[in-house]
């Protein structure tokens, strides 16, 4: 997991505390980074994954 790259795109979208399920499918779209890193990121980091959509994010 590239943490670097993940915390710059979330920096960019304002990202800081939560975030939707869909937000995150488009990061992961939009930066190329896997839905997989994502979440471990967030759950490194106390972002909370809110309306998650498949059950994807935990």
């Amino acid at each position: 997991m590239n943490e670097k790259r993940i915390r710059s795109a979330f920096q960019e979208e304002g990202i800081e505390k939560e975030i939707q399920c869909p937000e995150a499918f488009l990061i992961s779209e939009k930066y190329g980074i896997s839905k997989t890193d994502i979440s471990g990121f967030c759950n490194e980091n106390g972002i909370k994954i809110r309306a998650c959509q498949l059950g994807c994010f935990k």
